[in-house]
């Protein structure tokens, strides 16, 4: 019988496998003398897309090597934390942020008021925006040690903005070429000091670090896309820590050496509301009802997942605590009605998440058909309606750590998401007093009353919550395990 991994919620094969990583963890200088062990080796699962600009989604390779850092944290609760910002206050559209002092670049030029509008600047204009802006107008302007963000509209999520690491604060020598170039310019406890392309990076602690200095004397990178190659660097001992484990290779490893790390998103059977058999409420919750998700979660995912209770999960725990009884309505029967249901092959567990439920769905009186393609080849239709039902796995958390956003571009009459093509007033409505309510206790209350009312019309089927299997090595201490995926390597992390 299997010992179960470790799982951490966010409160608290072959030779010729193993010889694609030999020496490619070659330390690029000694070890410090007043460090707390070796340099850290990486196994991580995607190499660079565009040159660890911050502005893609590589700045968050950057925050997880604790190099580049942004104006703000958030807790695991989602709410805004000083980091290069200590403080700020709002008024109406426009936000002032405190800029900490003392701190100073890796090229050794200082923080300041004007370096921090440079930065926001450049992504606020650039071409395309960081994922973190789209839609949204930013202008920024320094005062001394505050820095002013003024936003089009009244936008009560500025500060959880500023938290994405595609707004990462970078010396003003990383815009001076076509591309933001991070070497060296970052503001974190390891500077980042060497990039081979997509093959591996090299970073050093930085001395003079604004907060505790970091405990490991570096950090060596390699990016080994091939999972099975990656859980072999942690079973060979040539990575101390090893990014999304397969769950195919999770079962082969030592799982003392595995964490199973909760992620905001979601495995979900979006129904269409607008035409077809799903336009009556009864099938949609003899849907619902057909759906085992636990023997889903334990056939297809070898019970790494979680069965879900809503559209949100484990990875924000202050969900469950929230949630009430949903008022949903009657099953009818489904006698012989066909229905077709879609999936993409992009991600390896949905062709055969959608057999499962094709038996279930079967089993309960349906006719079944599946169409099953590639995700560029079937967005479009998805988004079209032509489906009666479709299989995604979704994110419930965009760059701001907040669903909101997800919930409304999902199910909202006008989302630019809608698959289940979704139009119900009581919806619109919850989802805009979410969407307006101010970061807190009060947003997250409105946040489950919107997905009260999404679950309510059984529009969607949450099936399960996934997670994303990280292996550390036995001599590493406090690496982190976060769902978000900003952290990995922090200034306390290091190897016996």
């Amino acid at each position: 019988m299997r010992v179960p991994a470790r799982f951490v919620p966010l409160t608290a094969v072959t030779t010729a496998t193993s010889a694609l990583l030999t020496g490619c963890f070659s330390a690029t200088g000694p070890e410090d003398a007043g460090s707390e062990g070796k340099r850290i080796r990486i196994a991580m699962m995607l190499p660079p897309r565009s040159g660890l600009s911050p502005l893609s989604d590589d700045a968050f390779k950057l925050s997880r090597w604790s190099t580049a850092e942004t104006l703000v944290k958030l807790n695991a609760e989602g709410d805004a934390q000083p980091a290069l910002a200590t403080d700020w206050k709002r008024s109406g559209k426009k936000w002032t942020f405190t800029i900490r002092q003392g701190v100073t670049f890796h090229d050794g030029t200082k923080l300041t008021g004007a370096a921090v509008v440079n930065s926001l600047t450049e992504a606020a204009t650039a071409s395309p925006k960081p994922r973190i802006l789209d839609g949204v107008d930013l202008t920024a302007k320094a005062d001394g040690d505050t820095v002013t963000v003024t936003t089009a509209v009244e936008d009560p999520l500025v500060p959880q903005r500023l938290s994405s690491p595609q707004l990462s604060i970078l010396a003003a020598k990383a815009y001076k070429g076509k591309t933001v170039n991070p070497l060296g310019a970052g503001t974190g406890p390891f500077e980042l000091t060497e990039v081979n392309g997509t093959a591996s990076a090299a970073l050093d602690r930085y001395d003079d670090y604004w907060g505790d200095k970091a405990k490991a004397p570096g950090i060596d990178v390699k990016f080994v896309p091939d999972g099975t190659a990656r859980a072999a660097s942690l079973r060979t001992g040539e990575a101390d820590i090893v990014e999304a484990v397969p769950v195919s290779q999770a079962a082969v490893l030592d799982q003392d050496l595995i964490t199973e790390v909760p992620m905001p998103r979601t495995n979900t059977l979006y129904l269409n509301t607008e035409k077809g058999v799903f336009k009556d409420a009864s099938l949609r919750a003899a849907a619902r009802e057909a759906v085992d998700a636990e023997s889903i979660v334990k056939g297809v995912y070898e019970g790494r997942a979680d069965v879900a209770k809503g559209l949100l999960g484990p990875a924000l725990p202050w969900a469950a605590d929230l949630r009430s009884t949903v008022e949903r309505a009657k099953a009818g029967a489904p006698s012989g009605k066909s229905i077709t249901i879609g999936t993409f092959t992009d991600r390896a567990e949905l062709p055969e998440v959608a057999a499962t439920l094709q038996q279930q769905l079967q089993k309960a009186g349906f006719k079944v058909k599946l169409d099953v393609r590639e995700y560029a080849n079937i967005e479009s239709d998805a988004l079209a309606g032509e489906f009666d039902a479709f299989i995604l796995s979704r994110a419930t958390v965009l760059d701001s750590g907040d669903p909101a956003a997800y919930l409304y571009s999902d199910f909202a009459s006008d989302g630019s998401f809608n698959i289940s093509q979704l139009a119900d007033k009581t919806v619109d409505a919850a989802l805009d007093r979410a969407s307006d309510t101010a970061a807190g206790d009060a947003r997250r209350k409105a946040v489950i009353e919107a997905e009260a009312a999404v679950l309510g019309t059984d529009a969607a089927v949450p099936m399960l919550h996934e997670r994303v299997i990280q292996g550390d090595a036995a001599g590493v201490v406090d690496a982190a395990h976060d769902p978000r995926e900003r952290e990995l390597v922090t200034a306390d992390t290091y190897v016996k």
